[in-house]
C-alpha cells in the first residue's frame, strides 16, 4: 500500500525515528564516497508551482544518488493551466511515475492530488504545511544535540506552515515548542495525533527562548505574500539578534530553513556567528530526504 506524506501526520513516531537514523547513515556513506542505487529505475515527479533553490536541487541530487531519475515540472508546462483536472493528471501520472512531489500554494491541491494518485504523494511544501522541512530539522537537531525527545525550541516570528508542522512534531516527538509570534500572526492550529510534547503559544519573545536549546526563525513575509510596513513593524520585536540568544541563559543552537532576509528576521552576527547551524540545517535537507525517497518509493 503506498503511504504519502502530506502533513506530519502521516508519520508515526517509529517512522520519524528510522528516517533519522538512514539520514544519518546515508550522509556518512555520502561523505566517504559510498552510494547504493535502490531507486535504479525509479522516476520521480516534481511538480513546482513556487519557486525553489533548496527543495529542487536536494531532491533532484537525492534520486540521482540512489540511482533514480527526477523530472521538474511546473505549471505551465502541464495540461493543469489548461484546464485538466488534478484527478485526471494524478491518474495519468501515476502510469509513468513512480513518486510525485508537489511544491504550490494551496494545500487541497496536494490532498486531492494524493487521493487520487496510486503512488506516493510528497508535499514540498503548502501555504499550510511544510513536513520535509521540518523532518529535516530534527535531524540537524539530533546531529547536534544527539537527542530529539524533551529539547525545547523556540520558534520566534511569523506563523506559518513551519510553524504549523514544527507544531506536530513537537507533539509526536516528545519535545517543548514555544511559539511567540506577534497577536495576530499566530500559526494555525492542527489537529495533532499525538500528545507526548509540549506546545506553547505567546506573545513575548523573551519568555520563549528562556532555557531554550534551539532558537528558530523563518521569513517573516512567506512566498506569494505582499510585505507590508505594518507586518514588518509588528515583527521587529521578533527579530534574532544576540540579544535574543543571551535571553536563552545558554549556547541555543539558532536555525533559519532559508531563504533568509538578513537584518529583518535575524541579523547577520548571529546567522553567521558560533551558535548558528543555518547552513548544516540546508545541507540535511538532501540526506533526510533520500531517506524518505528510498523508504516511500521503495516499496
Amino acid at each position: 500500500m503506498k503511504k504519502d506524506l502530506l502533513t506530519f501526520n502521516d508519520l508515526t513516531r517509529d517512522d520519524v525515528l528510522h528516517l533519522l537514523t538512514r539520514a544519518g547513515e546515508l550522509k556518512q556513506e555520502r561523505r566517504a564516497g559510498v552510494f547504493h542505487y535502490p531507486l535504479r529505475g525509479k522516476s520521480l515527479g516534481m511538480i513546482f508551482n513556487k519557486h525553489s533553490t533548496r527543495p529542487r536541487i536536494s531532491f533532484e541530487v537525492g534520486m540521482n544518488e540512489l540511482g533514480g531519475h527526477s523530472f521538474f515540472l511546473t505549471g505551465d508546462q502541464l495540461q493543469l493551466k489548461r484546464g485538466e483536472s488534478l484527478r485526471d493528471s494524478a491518474r495519468v501520472l501515476s502510469r509513468y511515475l513512480h513518486g510525485l512531489l508537489i511544491r504550490t500554494f494551496d494545500h487541497q491541491e496536494v490532498v486531492e492530488l494524493a487521493r487520487w494518485a496510486d503512488i506516493p504523494v510528497i508535499n514540498g511544501l503548502t501555504d499550510l504545511s511544510h513536513p520535509v522541512q521540518v523532518l529535516s530539522d530534527l535531524f540537524s537537531i539530533q546531529e547536534k544535540l544527539s537527542r530529539i525527545e524533551g529539547v525545547k525550541v523556540a520558534y520566534v516570528g511569523d506563523g506559518n506552515n513551519v510553524t504549523y508542522s514544527w507544531i506536530l512534531a513537537a507533539s509526536l516527538m516528545g519535545m517543548h515548542l514555544t511559539v511567540a509570534t506577534p497577536p495576530d500572526c499566530r500559526p494555525p492550529m492542527p489537529k495533532t495525533r499525538a500528545s507526548a510534547g509540549v506546545v506553547e503559544l505567546m506573545h513575548d519573545p523573551l519568555e520563549a527562548v528562556k532555557d531554550a536549546d534551539v532558537i528558530y526563525t523563518d521569513v517573516w513575509i512567506s512566498m506569494g505574500q505582499e510585505e507590508t510596513e505594518v507586518k514588518v513593524r509588528k515583527l521587529r520585536p521578533y527579530q534574532i539578534n544576540q540579544e535574543l540568544v543571551d535571553a536563552t541563559g545558554g549556547e541555543p543552537l539558532v536555525m533559519h530553513c532559508l531563504p533568509a532576509h538578513r537584518g529583518m528576521e535575524i541579523t547577520s552576527d548571529v546567522m553567521d556567528g558560533k551558535n548558528s547551524i543555518v547552513f548544516d540545517q540546508a545541507e540535511n535537507r538532501l540526506h533526510a530526504q533520500k531517506a524518505l525517497l528510498e523508504t516511500l518509493l521503495s516499496r
